[in-house]
């Protein structure tokens, strides 16, 4: 019996790129697709691309559903479901950051989901804080070095194509701005780096020191970002560190080549590769951020929670060209 779905914020994004998956999935139905905005209009109106592909009509009207799916702008989560209780058997999946840092809500705990890391606790969970792009890029990338207590002081720079700055058009998202341009944003001041030290400081003895500088990108999806650590191992025991430490994550692979960005636009896998100098090391990671960022890895921890396969409804193809 299929498992029946509703999206809160259907029409951004994430909620439309979570219409794609989804509608492809053997396990799930859609039930409905809310929107405040945009109620009244066919989901293939906004998206033409989605017009064989479903033809559900947006709503400002919920139902009772098995999976509840959160894509609305950061902090509007609590409010939302503050005016619009939800049973306590429905599994909710929240894509803002709501819940990352704090996951307490009425009687309901949000469990973080980064299925590297937190895998049984996603299985037996019925609220689910999905992390942010940036962060699922740069913790995969510091995980397997924080566990061996290697982190200190990490300087990362970060690429993000104009999807992780949301719909609304803004003046650094206009094409004629963003067209042959780059620039840096929220230098050492990104709103991912508490997430990230949070869970990086789990693992790590001593506190990390994270100088994260993210860039705007001249492309619509992806990121890729590098960190540099001080670091006395040789960079093959690095390698088979990372190679043990994700050796049950389908998701993550680890490259000994150069990697590029368009090996996992399209997809929901991350890429490392790691790169040594004298005693400092060069870790690359890269995802897309409205997949592995944001709405694949929710479909991948529904699949947890449900007891399915992770990468069911998820084998996609990257662009490649």
């Amino acid at each position: 019996m299929k498992k029946s779905v509703g999206i809160i914020g259907a029409n951004g994004y994430t909620g439309s790129e979570l219409v794609r998956l989804l509608a492809f999935h053997p396990n799930i139905e859609l039930k409905f697709l809310f929107s405040r905005s945009n109620s009244g209009v066919k989901i293939s109106e906004l998206y033409p691309d989605l017009d064989s592909i479903c033809d559900l009509v947006l709503t400002n009207e919920i139902s009772e559903t098995d999976i509840l799916f959160l894509c609305l702008p950061h902090k509007e989560s609590q409010n939302w479901l503050n005016e619009n209780p939800v049973s306590d058997d429905t599994l909710i999946i929240d894509l803002g950051n709501d819940f990352r840092i704090d996951g307490e809500f009425g009687n309901r705990n949000f469990v973080y989901g980064l299925p590297e890391i937190y895998f049984n606790e996603i299985q037996n969970s019925k609220s689910i804080a999905n992390p942010g792009c940036f962060a699922t890029a740069i913790q995969l990338a510091l995980l397997p070095l924080a566990k061996e207590n290697l982190l200190k002081d990490v300087y990362t720079t970060g690429i993000t194509g104009s999807t992780g700055a949301g719909q609304s058009l803004q003046p650094t998202t206009h094409f004629t701005w963003r067209k042959n341009n780059i620039s840096a944003y929220k230098t050492l001041n990104h709103q991912h780096v508490d997430e990230i030290l949070k869970q990086v400081n789990l693992l790590n003895e001593k506190d990390v020191e994270l100088n994260f500088v993210p860039w705007r990108g001249d492309f619509a999806r992806g990121i890729f970002t590098s960190s540099i650590i001080e670091c006395d191992l040789e960079v093959d025991n690095i390698y088979n560190l990372y190679k043990d430490f994700y050796k049950d994550s389908p998701f993550v692979k680890i490259s000994k080549n150069p990697i590029d960005l368009k090996q996992v636009v399209n997809t929901n896998f991350c890429v490392i590769q790691i790169e040594k100098q004298g005693s400092k090391i060069a870790v690359h990671s890269s995802i897309d951020n409205l997949l592995k960022g944001a709405s694949g890895q929710a479909v991948q921890n529904m699949n947890i929670a449900n007891g399915w396969e992770q990468n069911l409804g998820l084998n996609l193809k990257p662009i490649a060209f």
